[in-house]
């Protein structure tokens, strides 16, 4: 742990985040901010708010409010790193593929930058 608390430091890479994040209610981006401080406090975060996309070293951190469902994807690197990505307001039962391949492409854009 870390002198704030923290279990775990989180970072965000390129824009699109912030694209998603800045062109969000009020409502959401308190949704957004309380499920980002809870990754970056508890231990063991519930699936509820972050699993792994299967097949991919990706995960989503899973925000609900009312019937709207948003997802923001993000990876660990160097262990207690979470580097977050890119997000969207899911509108089917699956994720998107496309959304997918973009947080793909980040992810790689982002290790092409630390090497």
């Amino acid at each position: 742990m870390n002198e704030s608390g923290d279990v775990r430091k989180v970072i965000f890479f390129g824009d699109h985040f912030w694209e998603f994040y800045n062109s969000q209610t009020p409502k959401i981006k308190e949704r957004i901010n309380w499920t980002i401080k809870l990754i970056k406090t508890v231990e063991r975060v519930p699936t509820k708010y972050l699993k792994n996309i299967t097949g991919t070293t990706l995960y989503e951190m899973r925000m609900i409010s009312g019937t709207n469902i948003y997802r923001i994807f993000c990876f660990f690197d160097k262990g207690k790193l979470v580097v977050v990505l890119n997000g969207f307001q899911k509108k089917t039962q699956k994720t998107p593929k496309n959304e997918i391949k973009l947080a793909e492409k980040l992810q790689q854009q982002y290790y092409d930058e630390q090497n």
